[in-house]
C-alpha cells in the first residue's frame, strides 16, 4: 500500500483551476521530487496533501485512509509531516521548544495533567526533551538548544524546521524548497543530510525544489508540473532530456533552445 496516494485531484479557486487531474503514489523509502516553473501549482499540491486545502475533485489517501474529512493535525498523526516554503518557526520560543512542539501529537498526557504538573507530565516532558535533543544533534544544533529560534542564522532555521517536522515521527516527509536561500556549501550539506535522514528514519521524502543540482542529485523519481498539470515524470536523466520539460522551463521548443 502506498504511503500517500492522490487520485485525479483537482482544485479550483473561483474560476481558476490551480491544479488539474493530479495523480501521485509514494511508496515507502522513496525520494521523489516535484518541480516546475513558478506558479505551476507545487505548493498548492502540498497544501492539499496536508489538509490545508480541500480538493474540488478527486481523493487523497494517507496510509490507505481517505483524508477528505481530516484536519491537518489529524493527517500529521497518520504519518505525514511537512516544512514550508517560507520558514514558519515559533521565533520567540527556544530552538528546543520548537522541536518539542513538533512532537506534541505523541504526548501522552491531558491538559489537566499539564496544569497540575503531575509525575506523568514530567515523565512525558523528559521523553519529549530527550527526543528533541537527539534531533538537534543530527542537525548540529544541540549547542543552540536554548537560543531563541529568531536568533539562528537562516540556514540553521531551515534545518530546525526539518528537525521539528521529524519530531512528529512521519512516515512521509514533505519538504517545500528546503534549499531556498542556502549557499552552495549549505546546499551540498543539505543533500547529504536528506539522504541521511531518509535512511536513518526509514521514511519517504517528497520535495519541492528549484535547485536543479539538488533535485537531480538526490531524487530517484521526478514529477514535473506546468500550469497545474503533470507534463512529465521519470528518473533524473529522463527528465533532464525531456523536450516538453525543457520547453516549460525555457519558454521555447527544445530545438530552438539548443540552437
Amino acid at each position: 500500500m502506498p504511503l500517500l496516494e492522490a487520485r485525479h485531484v483537482t482544485i479550483r479557486f473561483g474560476g481558476l483551476t490551480a491544479v488539474s487531474d493530479f495523480n501521485l503514489a509514494i511508496e515507502p523509502h522513496e525520494l521523489v521530487g516535484l518541480i516546475g516553473p513558478n506558479g505551476a501549482g507545487k505548493t498548492t499540491i502540498f497544501n492539499m496533501l496536508t489538509g490545508v486545502y480541500k480538493p474540488t475533485e478527486g481523493e487523497i489517501f494517507v496510509g490507505g485512509t481517505a483524508t477528505a474529512d481530516y484536519k491537518p493535525y489529524q493527517i500529521t498523526a497518520l504519518g505525514l509531516a511537512r516544512t514550508f516554503q517560507n520558514i514558519r518557526l515559533f521565533k520567540e520560543l527556544s530552538v528546543l521548544d520548537n522541536v518539542k512542539i513538533g512532537g506534541h501529537i505523541h504526548y501522552k498526557y491531558s491538559a489537566t495533567t499539564a496544569v497540575l504538573h503531575t509525575n506523568r507530565f514530567h515523565a512525558a516532558e523528559d521523553v519529549a526533551e530527550g527526543e528533541a535533543m537527539k534531533l538537534l544533534q543530527i542537525f548540529d544544533l544541540e549547542g543552540r538548544a536554548n537560543y531563541y529560534a529568531k536568533n539562528l542564522p537562516y540556514g540553521d532555521q531551515r534545518r530546525l524546521e526539518i528537525a521539528r517536522a521529524l519530531a512528529a515521527h512521519p512516515k512521509l516527509l514533505l519538504l517545500d524548497e528546503p534549499a531556498a536561500g542556502l549557499n552552495t556549501g549549505e546546499t551540498i550539506e543539505l543533500m547529504a543530510k536528506i539522504h541521511e535522514i531518509r535512511d536513518r528514519f526509514d521514511l519517504a521524502i517528497l520535495l519541492i525544489e528549484h535547485n536543479m543540482e539538488l533535485v537531480m542529485g538526490i531524487c530517484e523519481r521526478i514529477i514535473v508540473l506546468n500550469f497545474g498539470k503533470t507534463i512529465a515524470q521519470g528518473n533524473p536523466e529522463e527528465i533532464r532530456c525531456n523536450p516538453v520539460v525543457i520547453e516549460a522551463y525555457l519558454g521555447e521548443p527544445a530545438e530552438s533552445a539548443s540552437a
